[in-house]
């Protein structure tokens, strides 16, 4: 599986999220600065990783989603190239024009850092699928704006077409329905709030994020 990870000015997932990668999938993935206006050749697989984006200025991922390197990740994407934003990633993929809603403060306006359990609403996905039979997995939040919100009729949309694949099982933030990671209506961009990059393996309390970066490889 080929693949890069996006690394913004305020990034701190960047390694955690490569290192993800050639864990669960043996293969290494390329880093590519933000200000780059092309990526890698033939790639399977982009992440826009956690951190704090421009110092989350304006409003979280905002001015991320105006970095050069953002145009060649939206006509990847329109190629059908899977992306995963996690965490400020999903912020800046909401901000793009990406994935639709936004990212608020958390509910209780305080930074959450646990390991949260999610429900698998939607095990056909190409994010999703290692998971098979297994309805429940468990992986680490680490946010003080992951407060997922749509309104209804897109929430309705969403649940309707099977674009929800992650839950909350007891949100931490307060996100609209236990929503914690919802794909396109392609079904190749990915946006997730808990951290698939810190629960790759057992070590780290849980290795189920590493099926998430097994199934992306398995579809490629």
């Amino acid at each position: 599986m080929n693949s890069a990870v996006v690394v913004f000015p305020g990034s701190n997932c960047d390694r955690d999220c490569a290192v993800a990668i050639e864990r669960s999938t043996g293969e290494r993935a390329q880093m590519v600065w933000h200000g780059e206006r092309t990526l890698p050749d033939r790639l399977d697989l982009i992440v826009l990783p956690g951190g704090f984006s421009y110092g989350d200025y304006l409003r979280c991922g905002a001015m991320a989603a105006l970095s050069p390197v953002m145009a060649p990740v939206k006509a990847a994407a329109e190629r059908g190239v899977a992306v995963v934003g996690v965490c400020n990633g999903f912020q800046v993929l909401c901000e793009a024009g990406m994935l639709p809603g936004a990212l608020l403060r958390n509910a209780a306006l305080k930074y959450v850092c646990k390991p949260v359990a999610l429900r698998i609403e939607n095990a056909q996905t190409r994010f999703s699928s290692g998971f098979g039979e297994r309805r429940e997995a468990v992986m680490t939040v680490g946010n003080g704006e992951g407060n997922y919100f749509a309104d209804e009729n897109t929430l309705d949309r969403l649940e309707g077409e099977g674009q929800v694949v992650f839950r909350y099982l007891d949100s931490p933030n307060g996100s609209s329905r236990g929503v914690a990671g919802i794909v396109n209506a392609h079904g190749n961009v990915l946006g997730i709030m808990p951290h698939p990059d810190r629960a790759f393996e057992p070590e780290l309390g849980s290795a189920d994020g590493a099926i998430l970066f097994q199934s992306i490889a398995a579809s490629a």
